[in-house]
């Protein structure tokens, strides 16, 4: 006798999908089966059951580094993530410069126990990796179960230089930790910024313009090569062009330990969205920016072929409002506006909506990209998968229910969605974390606080054999020790 079954529904995994019932104890997924008897039930009649979603890229009560604060709370921000589809989530604890490592997560944690409906776990930015960050509170944060760092190439007040990149990526690599990087050329940037600038272009359509793909391609042909060097493991993030994405494909298919992410807005909108009247453009800047339809065709293909192992959201919600896109004033230059988009209650939605029912992804890799592929990156080890000793962390989808997305019905903190007026087959009616409701049929019975705090495990690097640079091999450097991890 189960605490809990799913009884009716369509099981899907990252590998099969069958007709089956689950079987709940004490939180974890106790039996699969047929027949199977609970003290209660959820009938899956016409369901989908699939793992619960893992949003892996997303900035919840951040500040940035020039003190703008994201407009969700972890209450907030839990809430529209598992009303999208997720039962767990993975935010930013930003450590800016001046502040410590153990100090950053000391904050975050009170900033999320007792206010997420969903569990959660750290990405923790490192701006500021002085000796002692690097020789004692990284590895600290490792202990903590915080085991993917990420760091920046661009923005003045938080990009770290190759050297320190190479520092950070050698820790990473003694304590099993994945270093993640924001791959944008910074000179380029601010060099193109101040064309235009200089020649009144600073409506928010030319932040895409001050951005260009080249800045992205030698900015991740970089990342790349300095994570070779030290034989690190490192994740791209939001990879927004064909030429980075081909970077990431090519190193994963020599063996580099490389991995690649990217994101809603890059497969669904277009820079032709922040052409639109007065501000307006100004909530579709993100960086990297929106590209166009070609590259829009160019990421799918990648992202069916396996190129990203991660689809995520980078929910980055600012609000269009003094507090948050408008901050420097109603008519602000494209440089002086908060980059950063909402979408954490949309990415599986569209995902399903645009790849499976269009027949662009399968249900098993939809299940893959929404929290299997995840949970092994990022060393989830009881999440991502529906099998016997896994979290009950579990959503139910309608496949057959249409919306018309508008703002209200985000259930985040803000007061606009760059997808308002799209209509979306496929929804999660029913979530759970660990067993527990946080959302049934369409409603939150969840608690604030109700989510805990999960410790991830060291990255599994099986199958990647690395690379091995000749200058770091004592058989061909004249046996000098100057490989990653040596003793100094």
């Amino acid at each position: 006798m189960h605490d809990l079954v799913i009884t009716g529904g369509t099981i899907v995994t990252a590998a099969d999908t069958y007709r089956g019932d689950i079987g709940i104890t004490d939180g974890k997924i106790a039996a699969l089966g047929l027949g199977l008897e609970g003290r209660d039930t959820i009938d899956a009649t016409d369901r989908l059951v699939l793992p619960g979603g893992i949003e892996a890229h997303c900035h919840i009560a951040q500040e940035s580094a020039t003190g703008g604060m994201t407009s969700d709370d972890y209450r907030s921000g839990s809430i529209s993530a598992a009303f999208g589809g997720n039962s767990c989530f993975v935010p930013f604890a930003a450590q800016h410069r001046g502040m410590g490592v153990t100090e950053t997560l000391d904050l975050y944690d009170s900033r999320a126990t007792g206010a997420s409906v969903i569990d959660w776990g750290y990405h923790l930015i490192v701006a500021d990796p002085t000796e002692k960050v690097l020789t004692e509170e990284l590895p600290l944060a490792f202990q903590r179960g915080v085991t993917s760092f990420k760091v920046f190439m661009t923005y003045d007040l938080m990009k770290i230089d190759d050297r320190q990149f190479l520092d950070i990526l050698t820790v990473a690599r003694e304590h099993g930790a994945l270093t993640m990087v924001h791959a944008e050329n910074s000179g380029m940037i601010a060099w193109m910024t101040k064309r235009l600038v200089d020649a009144g272009h600073v409506q928010p359509r030319y932040h895409a313009v001050s951005h260009p793909a080249l800045a992205e391609s030698e900015a991740v042909n970089r990342a790349i090569s300095l994570a070779k060097l030290a034989d690190a493991a490192l994740l791209i993030v939001h990879v927004s062009t064909p030429e980075g994405a081909k970077l990431v494909s090519d190193a994963r298919m020599e063996g580099a330990k490389i991995f690649g992410e990217t994101c809603a807005q890059y497969l669904f909108l277009t820079r032709d969205d922040l052409d639109r009247p007065g501000m307006e453009g100004a909530k579709f800047m993100c960086s990297p920016p929106l590209r166009d339809t070609a590259t829009q065709d160019a990421l799918w293909r990648h992202l069916q072929a396996g190129t990203f192992s991660v689809f995520s959201s980078d929910h980055a919600p600012y609000r269009y409002d003094e507090t948050g896109k408008l901050a420097n004033g109603p008519e602000a230059r494209f440089n002086q506006i908060a980059n950063g988009m909402p979408g954490i209650g949309l990415r599986l939605p569209l995902l399903f909506s645009e790849g499976v029912n269009k027949g662009r992804i399968t249900l098993q890799q939809f299940a893959a990209l929404s929290a299997s592929n995840a949970a092994r990156l990022y060393g989830l080890t009881e999440k991502g998968s529906i099998a016997i000793g896994m979290d009950a962390d579990i959503a139910l989808w309608d496949p057959n229910e249409t919306r018309t997305v508008t703002a209200e019905d985000q259930h985040d903190n803000m007061d606009y969605t760059p997808f308002e007026g799209w209509s979306v087959t496929g929804w999660p009616t029913t979530v759970l974390t660990r067993g527990k409701r946080i959302v049934e049929n369409g409603e939150l019975v969840a608690k604030p606080g109700q989510g805990r705090y999960v410790a991830r495990a060291r990255i599994d690097l099986t199958g990647y054999p690395g690379h091995r640079a000749p200058e770091l091999d004592p058989a061909t450097n004249f046996g000098a020790n100057i490989a990653p991890g040596a003793a100094k």
